[in-house]
């Protein structure tokens, strides 16, 4: 057992972000519900532009303003609609937690995109990734921090009993590190970042933060040691895309809390959640593998589902959601 004190209860659970639907009172009502121990704010990427994952994360940004063309994100010479938009919707999200969880006083998770999945995302006014521009990925950078800055502490606000994790989403963190990140016209990808760079542009955002952070990745490749030099205390992944079970050790070992994707974002063909014991299972045999004692299970590691749940229905979100917290609990009574 490690002397480290984790930033969540033993023994917990959480979602990675997204839920189905529109209504998020209702989304509300049903993380807290379900994982009292660790909830999350929840995102609705179904209400449009401005819920989805960009388009909320770059509402954040200072002194940057976004709009949307052609469908797609891109940084605008003034603030208009669209930004308006995101901002207002994240307004009324931080709302609903301050009414419904007023009285909370444990750890609350929020989510924002990483700066480098936002440089892969957003466009520059003239075309191309801002990942195509070292200065503009540094100005990104810089505006993202300050936001997130802001972002947590307007939580802390509505929630003054609450700590506040932050959960960094770099879905694209893998492919940009490898030169993976295609140009517009198909036939070209961008130059590979510098695991320097990028390492610098997370902790960047982590230091801002000010508060214990997470990097999510569900793709496989995730550059652990980066992702630990940034800053993060730990790190949330899909435990069906881990192959390499080394660099994962050498990572917990060296104290990164794992956020454990054990349970399917999506139902399977028979529509049947998994059970807590499945779940659980799934925990236990990685970690057995690793050769780590299990009594430091349920401290270093918070049950997840693999990636966000805005695909499935919201009869498997509750059993799924159910399931992620059950099997945590049954690990930390073993």
């Amino acid at each position: 057992m490690t002397d480290q004190v984790w930033p969540w209860p033993r023994g917990a659970a959480t979602g990675i972000g997204s839920l189905p639907g529109a209504d998020v009172a209702e989304a509300q009502r049903v993380v807290l519900g379900e994982l009292p121990d660790l909830p999350h704010l929840p995102e609705l990427p179904a209400r449009g532009p401005g819920a989805d994952l960009v388009g909320r994360s770059a509402g954040l940004l200072v002194e940057l303003p976004v709009e949307l063309y052609a469908g797609r994100w891109r940084i605008a010479p003034r603030p208009g609609r669209d930004v308006r938009r995101a901002r207002d919707l994240m307004e009324r999200d931080l709302d609903q937690l301050a009414e419904q969880a007023e009285e909370y006083a444990g750890t609350i998770k929020v989510q924002v995109a990483g700066p480098l999945t936002l440089a892969a995302e957003l466009e520059l006014p003239i075309g191309g990734r801002m990942l195509r521009d070292p200065g503009a990925v540094r100005d990104l950078t810089g505006s993202l921090a300050e936001g997130v800055r802001g972002h947590v502490r307007a939580i802390a606000r509505r929630v003054p009993r609450a700590s506040v994790l932050l959960q960094l989403d770099e879905p694209s963190l893998p492919a940009v590190l490898a030169g993976r990140i295609r140009t517009e016209s198909g036939l070209g990808a961008y130059r590979a970042m510098e695991e320097e760079v990028a390492r610098t542009a997370l902790r960047t955002v982590v230091e801002a933060a000010g508060v214990p952070t997470v990097v999510h990745c569900c793709a496989p490749g995730v550059p652990l040691e980066l992702v630990r030099n940034a800053g993060a205390v730990a790190v949330a992944l899909d435990l069906t895309q881990v192959t390499d079970l080394d660099p994962l050790g050498e990572a917990i070992d060296a104290g990164l809390g794992l956020l454990a994707g054990a349970a399917p974002a999506l139902p399977p063909p028979d529509g049947r959640a998994p059970t807590s014991a499945q779940v659980a299972d799934r925990v236990r045999q990685l970690w057995d593998r690793l050769g780590f004692p299990r009594a430091r299970l349920p401290e270093q590691v918070v049950v997840t589902p693999t990636c966000g749940l805005a695909g499935a229905d919201p009869r498997y979100v509750r059993e799924v959601l159910t399931a992620c917290r059950d099997a945590g609990r049954r690990m930390a009574e073993e």
